[in-house]
This record gives C-alpha cells, structure tokens and sequence, in this order.
C-alpha cells in the first residue's frame, strides 16, 4: 500500500530566519573579508560534493558516511575561523555563548540517537548470519530454522526507535537557533554569525535526512529556504532539492526504507523467502546457490557500511563535545561564564 504525499515541514512559524545580517555598524576589513569568502567557498564545496550525481546514491550509507564526514570538516573549519579572526571567548557576546551551548547539547543528543538507531541495525546481521549459517547447514531442519531467524529478522527490521520517533522536537529546535543573533558595532561577530549560519544550515538538514531515513518518514524532512545572498546558497538549494525529492518518492511508493544496502538485503531476503518456505526444486538449486551468495555478500556490506557511518557519527560527536568542553573551560578561567551558564551546561549534561 502507498503511504500518502507528507507535506512538508514549514518553519517559518517563528519568524523569518534568513534575514542578512546588516552591515551597517562596523565594517569588515578586506582581510576579513577574504576569510570570510574562503569560509563559504569551502562550505559550498562540501555542497557540490554531497548533492549525489545518481539519485540510487540516495541514500546509500557511503552518502551517508560523506554527509557526517561534511559536518565534522564543517565544524572544524568554523573552529579554525574563530582562530585567524582572533576573536577571544572573552570578546563573545552572551547571547552568542547561549546560542552554540544550546545547540551543541542538542547536537549531542542527535548524536546519541543516530548511533542507537545504527547500533539496532547492526544487531539485525545477528539474524541474517543466522539464517545463512541454517541454509548451509545439512541438517533436515535448515528451512525450518532459516524461516525462523528470517521472521526474527523481518520483525527487528521492521519494528521501530522510539528515540528516532521521538527526534522531531529536538529537530525543531534546532530550526529555531537558525534565527541568527543580532551584532552590533563588531565586524568580526557579524563574521563569525555569518559562518555559523551557514554551519547551522548544513548541520540542521542533514540530521533531518539522517532521521527521515532511519524513521522511514518523510515528516522528518525539513525544507529550508536560504537567501540568494550566500554564496553556498544554490549549492544547498540543488542538494537540499534533489535528496529530499528523491526520499519523498521512495517513501511515497511505499518502501519501508529508503537505505539502498538495507533494501538490497531485504529484496533477496523477499526472494529467498518462498524457497525456504516451500522447499527448494531441483532445477531451483543453482538459483537458489546464487541467492544465498547474494545474501551473504550484501549483508556483509550493509554490516560494514554501518561500521563506517559509527565511526562518522562517533566522530562527530567528539568534535561537538571538545569544542563545548573547550568554551567552557576558556569561559570558566577568564571568569565570563554565569552561573545560570554553569547550570544550563549541568542540566544538559549528555551521557553516553
């Protein structure tokens, strides 16, 4: 049965995120200026080389991997940025310290859910080994017990996360702390929120596309509109268009997953199925050789590409936890962290 048509996510409920930030007040410096170019240039490279030049590359695990390697360059180069502008954490205004504390523990907390959802994933090739170790098995019961961990494996797959049910809210707001602070009379911080915009953009559509492909729900995409004024701005556009098109036609036909190597695996479990069921003809056999080669040669590859995407997702989450760990620490030496800071940093505290 065909799910029907999602319609998308608006934002703009809030208010307009996109607005640019004025320039009047202080002027950037050519030099800041220039950084601020190969900032975006950078980011809209990592655009261009994320928008799949095959719509089957969406979304295939490798897409996903190089989405979550994209993020963790982004981060680093808004790290770097912060560096050559020599903007201190003391020369911060409040508002922007709120802002990346709000939204790094939020991050964490994706993060967590990302991983539970791929580590669940990757207990469903328990399963599939299961089932290929019955079928080249010679006892008189192999079917049997290979119909059996079949079903075990079709109800794992098919049974639901509730963290990733439950992610839209965090999803949401993030969208929110797309509304950019306001600068005033400090050319380097109208740089630096520059930056993170287009850091916040990235950052925000990706973990809507990562959770509409493990929820298996269109409802996860978000639609972001970015002013033409960013340099990056069509290079999102093209991407943003054509993965959230292609997922909205998958769902729509009604597959259950929009993960390429997950529906490689399940279309030969499908055809598998039967034969176990029924038993297998002689003029079957080789047919039936081949699929089992199939299966264990597909398997194995969605258990590696998972393998991969934790790896992404873990690093990710490093380089979340330094950097906010690193503003504390700065914050708490040069005395210009609150105490209502303080305690918002404990009661976001993220255990893993």
């Amino acid at each position: 049965m065909s799910r029907p048509q999602v319609p998308h996510r608006p934002f703009f409920h809030f208010g307009n995120p996109f607005r640019m930030i004025s320039p009047k007040g202080s002027q950037m410096t050519p030099n800041l200026s220039a950084l601020l170019n190969t900032f975006e240039e950078t980011l809209a490279g990592r655009l261009r080389k994320l928008n799949p030049k095959d719509k089957n590359d969406v979304l295939s695990l490798s897409w996903m991997k190089l989405a979550m390697e994209s993020l963790c360059g982004t981060h680093n180069d808004i790290k770097t940025l912060i560096a050559e502008i020599d903007l201190p954490v003391s020369a911060w205004d409040e508002k922007w310290i709120d802002v990346y504390l709000d939204i790094s523990v939020k991050l964490l907390d994706i993060c967590i859910v990302f991983s539970s959802e791929i580590s669940r994933l990757n207990q469903g090739h328990l399963f599939l080994q299961f089932v290929l170790h019955n079928l080249n098995s010679a006892s008189s019961k192999q079917f049997i017990r290979a119909r059996s961990s079949v079903d075990d494996w079709k109800n794992h797959i098919a049974s639901k996360n509730p963290r990733v049910e439950n992610c839209s809210t965090i999803l949401d707001k993030l969208v929110e702390s797309l509304d950019l602070p306001k600068v005033k009379n400090s050319a380097k911080g109208k740089l630096l929120m520059r930056a993170m915009y287009g850091v916040k953009v990235l950052t925000v559509s990706v973990c809507s596309v990562f959770a509409a492909a493990f929820s298996g729900s269109a409802s996860k995409l978000l639609d972001l509109n970015v002013a033409e004024t960013y340099m990056w701005a069509q290079a999102f556009n093209d991407l943003q268009s054509n993965v959230n098109g292609e997922i909205r036609n998958v769902l729509s036909s009604g597959s259950v997953t929009v993960l390429k190597e997950l529906e490689a695996v399940d279309g030969i479990v499908k055809h598998l199925y039967p034969m176990i069921q029924d038993g297998v003809a002689l003029a079957e056999e080789e047919a039936f050789k081949n699929s089992i080669s199939d299966l264990e040669r597909k398997a194995q590859n969605l258990s590696e590409g998972l393998d991969l995407l934790t790896k992404e997702v873990d690093g990710f989450f490093q380089i979340l936890l330094t950097g906010r760990d690193a503003l504390l620490s700065k914050l708490r030496s040069g005395g210009a962290v609150s105490d209502r800071m303080l305690m918002g940093n404990v009661e976001g505290q993220v255990v893993r």
